[in-house]
């Protein structure tokens, strides 16, 4: 199974930027896309972002599309998610997730089938 270590997060103003990283360590030819998640106090975790591994190609909540922008390096087994504009509503505990078998759209999004999780990082912009 993957596992997930996530790095990056910490406190930001309104308006700032922040980077995640997520590194993959075991990953196999089945683990087809990594997604980033997030869960504010009160709240259900929710999607943010998601790449796959072959293909690249990448897939946004429509709250973050244009402010952030999800990267790999495949040779390295990470992927980053590079946060801009950040509001006070992106704060939250943000989470990497790997999944395997394929997917596109919508079935992207749902964390029920990403099977390993990171650690979680907190996210805090303040206003």
């Amino acid at each position: 199974q993957v596992k997930l270590v996530e790095s990056g997060g910490g406190m930001v103003q309104t308006g700032g930027s922040l980077r995640l990283s997520c590194a993959a360590s075991g990953r196999t030819v089945s683990d087809y896309a990594v997604g980033w998640f997030r869960q504010a106090p009160g709240k259900e975790r929710e999607f943010v972002a998601a790449i796959t591994w072959t293909g690249n190609h990448t897939f946004y909540t429509r709250s973050v599309n244009g402010r952030f922008t999800i990267s790999k390096a495949t040779a390295e087994n990470a992927v980053t998610l590079q946060m801009n504009s950040l509001r006070p509503e992106d704060t939250a505990v943000y989470y990497c997730a790997s999944r395997a078998g394929y997917c596109t759209g919508y079935r992207c999004s749902v964390s029920a089938d990403f099977g390993s999780w990171g650690q979680g990082l907190q996210v805090t912009v303040s206003s």
